[in-house]
């Protein structure tokens, strides 16, 4: 006859077996794969939440600005909505008299007139490359930002341009 096992016993091997599995499962770093926004921010003691609207969840920080994003993410601006019939030039918009978009309307990096009120904000996860992003996802260089939007917010008073603007991680559109 075997004799039972006890909780007492088995208490140590539980314990680790549930320290192993927490911290090989979902992460709390900006750009980690999330179900619940607990998954993200274990401790309760962030404001980082799961985006459940991206492919198996995405970490982030929504409402962020220029340098409010941990190390290794960035402040990216999506806008929501546009007038895909109102173009414009990214690079001389609101300079010298140049004014494709109306009075409440930016133009994006993608050369498209948006409703300022449209914009939305996420600290994302930086790459350099394609490897450095998951599964679905894709390094969003400056091409792809045109293409698939996504901009990083630029410091007070000051616009983007293109040259060197960091990538980010960001699920890639459906083909």
């Amino acid at each position: 006859m075997r004799p039972a096992l006890t909780f007492a016993a088995l208490a140590p091997g539980l314990a680790l077996a549930l320290a192993l599995g927490l911290g090989s499962g979902c992460g709390s770093e900006i750009g980690d794969s999330c179900a619940v926004s607990l998954d993200c921010d274990p401790s309760n003691s962030t404001d980082r939440v799961c985006d459940l609207s991206s492919a198996g969840g995405y970490c982030t920080i929504i409402g962020c600005d220029h340098e409010s994003c941990p190390e290794g993410s960035v402040c990216i601006r999506f806008y929501v909505a546009s007038f895909a019939n109102t173009p414009c030039d990214f690079e001389n918009e609101d300079i010298g008299g140049v004014n494709d978009c109306g009075p409440d309307d930016v133009c994006s990096f993608k050369g498209q007139c948006v409703p300022a009120t449209s914009e939305v904000r996420y600290c994302m996860k930086t790459c350099e490359s394609g490897g450095d992003c998951r599964d679905e996802y894709e390094c969003r260089n400056e091409e792809l930002m045109r293409q698939h939007g996504g901009e990083p917010v630029p410091p007070p008073g000051e616009r983007i341009t293109s040259g060197d603007l960091p990538a980010f991680c960001a699920e890639a559109p459906a083909l």
